[in-house]
C-alpha cells in the first residue's frame, strides 16, 4: 500500500469511527454531539447564470462529468429481490440491466438487447439477435459458431459492466472507468442515518412526476425553507419554516431538519403510524432533509422515509421519481394506510414543481441576471460551489 492510499484509508476510517463514536454517545446518553446550525452565508453570493441551467451544451458536460462519474442513486435492492430479478435503468442516458446474480451479488450491465423493462432471468441472458449467451455475472457462456473463429476467447467477450454500491437499501452506480470508492465517497453518510433502519424500511407508495424544469432547480427547492410560508400552508402549519438547522454544511451532502410541531408530516398532522421503532425521542419531533449529489434527496420522518430521485433528461426537463417507505411491520396490518403522507407530501411536490417551472421560465428570459442570495438559502449556494467544482470551473 503506497502511503497516499494508506492516507485515504485511515481518513476514511477515522470519519466512519466519528460516526459510529456519536451514535454509541447519543444511544447511551440520549444527546447528540452532531453540531446542527441555522443556514448561513459569509459573503455576497449570487444564483448561476442563465447558461448553466438553459444551454444544451452544458447539460451535454454535465452527462459527462457528473452522471457519468459520480454514484448515481438508480434505486433499491429491493427492487431486485431474488437471483435473476432484473430491472432496466438509465444513466447518463445508457440503458443498463441492473440484475441481482445467483450469489445475491448486483450488477449493472450495459444493455443494448434487453426490452422488458423489469422481470427475471433464470440461469443466463441470451442475446435475441445472434444468441450469444451470457452468465448472470456477465461473463460469456455460449457463442454460436465461434469456435472456429481464429484467436476467439470467451473469456474475451463479457457484458460491460458499471461499478455498483449499495448503502442501506438503495443502490447507486458509477460509470466511470475508475470510480472513486463508494466507502470513501460516501465517508460521511455510512453508519450516520442507523436508527431509521432504512435497508429494512418497504415501499408503500410511488409516483412519478415529469418537471418542466432544470434538475438543479429542484434541487435548490428542496433546500430551503424561504418560500415556504408562501408556497406551502399545510406545511409550514406542522413545521416552522425558520426551525431549519444543519449539520452538513458543504461538500456533496447537505442538510440538516426541520422541527415537526405535530405526530406527522400528514395534511392534519396526526397518524396512526407509531415512530420508527428505534429513533430517539428526540427525532419524533424533527424531520431531517439531505440531498445526496447529484441526483437523491432523502428525507427521514419521524413514522416513515421518503426519496426524491431525480433523473435529468433535457435542460430544462426532469423525471423525479417519488417513493415513500414504511417499517414492515406497520405495513402488515391490515389497517395499514400510507395516503396520508402520500397525499401531503404529492400536493407539497406539486407546489414545488409549479415554481420550479415558473423559475425555469424565468432564467430562460433574456432579461434573467443573477440575484442575491438570502442567508436561509445558504445551501443553495454551497451546492452551486459543488457543482462548480465537479464540473471543473473555478468556485466563488
Amino acid at each position: 500500500i503506497t502511503p497516499t492510499v494508506a492516507e485515504a484509508l485511515w481518513t476514511t476510517q477515522l470519519q466512519a469511527s466519528r460516526w459510529q463514536l456519536g451514535l454509541l454517545y447519543r444511544k447511551c446518553t440520549g444527546v447528540s454531539m452532531t453540531t446542527f446550525v441555522r443556514a448561513s452565508i459569509d459573503r455576497p453570493a449570487y444564483t448561476l447564470p442563465r447558461v448553466w441551467f438553459t444551454s444544451p451544451d452544458v447539460f451535454a458536460r454535465e452527462q459527462e462529468r457528473i452522471f457519468a462519474t459520480q454514484w448515481m442513486c438508480v434505486g433499491r435492492s429491493a427492487d431486485i429481490p431474488e437471483a435473476g430479478s432484473y430491472c432496466l435503468i438509465e444513466v447518463a442516458g445508457e440503458s443498463l440491466i441492473l440484475l441481482r446474480n445467483h450469489d445475491g451479488q448486483i450488477y449493472a450491465h450495459y444493455n443494448v438487447f434487453c426490452t422488458e423493462m423489469q422481470g427475471r432471468f433464470h440461469e443466463t441472458i441470451m442475446c435475441p439477435y445472434h444468441a450469444w449467451t451470457y452468465r448472470l455475472d456477465g461473463t460469456l457462456a455460449a457463442a454460436r459458431y465461434m469456435q472456429d473463429a481464429p484467436g476467439f476467447r470467451r473469456d474475451d467477450w463479457p457484458l460491460l459492466s458499471a461499478a455498483v454500491a449499495e448503502w442501506d437499501g438503495f443502490i447507486f452506480v458509477s460509470l466511470a472507468d475508475q470510480p472513486q470508492p463508494f466507502t470513501e465517497a460516501f465517508a460521511p453518510l455510512i453508519g450516520k442515518f442507523q436508527a431509521w433502519e432504512m435497508a429494512r424500511l418497504r415501499r408503500g407508495a410511488r409516483i412519478t412526476y415529469e418537471v418542466a424544469a432544470n434538475w438543479k432547480l429542484i434541487v435548490a427547492n428542496y433546500s430551503e425553507c424561504y418560500h415556504c410560508p408562501l408556497i406551502h400552508p399545510e406545511l409550514v402549519a406542522i413545521s416552522p419554516w425558520q426551525s431549519g438547522r444543519n449539520d452538513l454544511t458543504s461538500g456533496p451532502f447537505l442538510g440538516g431538519y426541520m422541527e415537526l410541531t405535530h405526530e406527522s408530516m400528514t395534511l392534519n398532522g396526526q397518524t396512526r403510524r407509531p415512530p420508527l421503532p428505534n429513533l430517539p425521542v428526540e427525532d419524533h419531533k424533527r424531520v431531517y432533509y439531505y440531498s445526496i449529489f447529484p441526483n437523491l434527496l432523502l428525507s427521514l420522518h419521524p413514522d416513515y422515509m421518503m426519496a426524491h430521485r431525480l433523473i435529468p433528461r433535457r435542460p430544462d426537463a426532469t423525471t423525479i421519481i417519488c417513493e415513500w417507505y414504511f417499517d414492515p411491520d406497520v405495513m402488515a396490518a391490515s389497517d395499514f394506510d400510507p395516503s396520508d403522507a402520500v397525499e401531503f407530501w404529492d400536493r407539497t411536490n406539486r407546489q414545488d414543481w409549479h415554481v420550479c417551472e415558473l423559475s425555469q421560465q424565468g432564467i430562460s428570459s433574456r432579461a434573467y441576471r443573477p440575484g442575491p442570495y438570502a442567508q436561509s438559502e445558504g445551501l443553495l449556494w454551497q451546492f452551486d460551489q459543488e457543482y462548480l467544482r465537479v464540473m471543473g470551473e473555478q468556485s466563488a
